[in-house]
């Protein structure tokens, strides 16, 4: 959940009583879905907690469990719960440090979620951190339509669209993550349930930031799905030069990592010539052969949903 050690977060909280800065709480990073804990009590996302969350302690301690889970206690039903109302809300004093890095890697903090329309790859997180601390100082809540982002804005609002089968939910980002390679969003275990995300674990989606401050755009239209199964792909660079997208098609091809596809785009009005690998029968698959391109000394592709 968190990377950072907590106690970094206790500091910060006695320097925000002095300056009133925008600061940054420990980030969460990847975790696996699907995984069974062992069953004890639940913990309570009001301010009656049975347990403490120790801020202080490090990552590796924190939490009550080693993996993530499903709930294993009675399970509101979901399809009553009530989606969040986008409204306009000051940013949280942490978590929107920008840029940060985590595992090595940079990420920006958007300034706002107006525009924001990207596809990709999400994933759930649930029981291991339910009642526990977000990236805004929030109390995670598995049973409330939220969901962690490294870019947007902490609180913002977003639409997520499940592009294999068209149902859309409305959430409130409160939390950095996921920061597994290639996932673009973390839902809350509601949310995932809501989208047909979960029992899965993961699913193609389309995440649509929504600006309250924009009348009548409060509510973007989710986007037309169709029967189609959305193609699943990773691109693993894109180049000016035709020679050096065919140099690099030829070294994929010759490492034997999927169909090679070579097409011309516009990309700001520039012709580039895109190198994709796909498309990718699921997610796994995607994982895997991303953990390939890698290891050949590649930069990391890029998850394309088309």
């Amino acid at each position: 959940m968190k990377w950072w050690h907590a106690s970094l977060a206790l500091a910060a909280l006695s320097l925000l009583a002095g300056c009133g800065g925008h600061k940054t709480k420990p980030s969460r990073g990847s975790h696996a879905t699907q995984q069974q804990a062992s069953s004890r009590a639940g913990a309570s996302s009001s301010s009656g907690d049975r347990f403490h969350d120790d801020l202080s302690r490090p990552q590796s301690s924190r939490y009550r469990d080693r993996s993530d889970s499903i709930p294993d206690g009675p399970i509101p039903d979901i399809g009553k719960l009530i989606e969040p109302v986008p409204k306009v809300e000051p940013r949280s004093l942490y978590g929107n440090k920008s840029p940060y890095t985590v595992l090595g890697r940079s990420y920006k903090v958007l300034p706002t979620a107006r525009g924001y329309d990207e596809r990709g790859i999400a994933s759930f997180y649930g029981n291991k951190f339910h009642g526990y601390k977000t990236s805004s100082l929030e109390t995670y809540d598995m049973y409330a339509f939220s969901a962690a982002s490294p870019t947007l804005p902490l609180p913002s609002y977003a639409r997520v669209t499940n592009l294999e089968n068209g149902k859309s939910v409305i959430v409130r980002v409160n939390d950095r993550g996921p920061f597994h390679a290639n996932r673009l969003i973390d839902l809350s275990y509601a949310a995932a349930v809501r989208i047909g995300i979960w029992p899965k674990g993961t699913g193609l989606v389309e995440v649509r930031g929504i600006d309250p401050r924009q009348p009548g755009q409060e509510l973007p239209p989710p986007p037309v799905v169709t029967r189609r199964h959305p193609g699943l792909y990773l691109q693993v660079g894109a180049f000016a030069n035709t020679d050096n997208a065919n140099r690099l098609a030829q070294r994929l091809r010759e490492a034997n990592v999927g169909a090679v596809q070579v097409s011309d785009v516009d990309v700001n009005g520039q012709r580039v010539r895109r190198v994709r690998v796909g498309p990718l029968v699921d997610v796994d698959r995607a994982d895997a052969v991303s953990a390939r391109i890698e290891g050949m000394g590649l930069p990391r592709p890029q998850v394309a949903v088309d």
